[in-house]
């Protein structure tokens, strides 16, 4: 008995317009009050479970590979620290990017 994997490749950025019955739908779910949603199947969130949890805990940017031009010293201090200086350059530059954002 074979199986046939079937695999569906969404782009995200060119989805397909909603159908009028999607529309339709949308628009009796947003005209619902709070009060008539059913939440009896989620578990409550307590203050126990905000303090261990982790912000982008399943969060993975998606790679590009380029080509830097770096000074040797640097290069070598990098490389010195042992194994993943790669992924070193790339958490200085993240800790800098974010940090132009305060």
């Amino acid at each position: 008995m074979s199986k046939k994997l079937v695999r569906h490749d969404v782009d995200l950025s060119r989805l397909p317009p909603l159908t009028e019955k999607q529309k339709a739908e949308l628009v009796a779910l947003t005209a619902r009050p709070n009060s008539e949603i059913d939440y009896s199947d989620i578990p409550p969130l307590t203050e126990d479970f905000w303090k261990n949890a982790v912000r982008g805990r399943f969060y993975k940017p998606t790679k590009t590979s380029t080509t830097v031009r770096l000074d040797s010293d640097v290069l070598a201090w990098l490389k010195a620290q042992g194994k993943g200086y790669q992924s070193r350059i790339n958490a200085i530059l993240r800790r800098e990017m974010l940090s132009s954002f305060k």
